[in-house]
């Protein structure tokens, strides 16, 4: 991997976004508690309309869903360093540019490849 940081930096980054990331869901969860619980349980205590609880609540499991993807993706880059790919984009083999890899340090596709794989999403 040719990038204007070192493996080692990009993995300090990486263990450092997870480590905010699960005190971040730690704090707004409220320890054990799921965001669903703690929403389920403000609005029915509350006069809110059904509407705005289950609003709330889709909400509250779509930032859920988002947060579990953000982990998984800066796994699978640390996995991919302890395997010695980290770098390649996991479609074409090519080397992802440094650019990219200090944007977003999870990337696990060239822009080519990305582009295409959300174009068929």
């Amino acid at each position: 991997m040719t990038s204007s940081q070192t493996p080692s930096l990009y993995r300090e980054r990486l263990l450092q976004e997870r480590a905010r990331l699960l005190d971040r869901i730690a704090e707004q969860r409220g320890g054990l508690v799921s965001r669903a619980d703690m929403a389920a349980d403000h609005f029915d205590n509350s006069f809110q309309s059904r509407a705005q609880i289950r609003t709330e609540r889709q909400t509250e499991f779509a930032m859920n869903e988002h947060e579990t993807a953000e982990l998984g993706d800066i796994e699978a880059a640390l996995e991919r360093m302890d395997a010695g790919t980290y770098g390649q984009c996991t479609d074409c083999g090519v080397t992802i540019p440094p650019a990219r890899l200090n944007a977003y340090p999870t990337a696990k596709r060239c822009i080519d490849c990305q582009t295409v794989a959300e174009q068929h999403r």
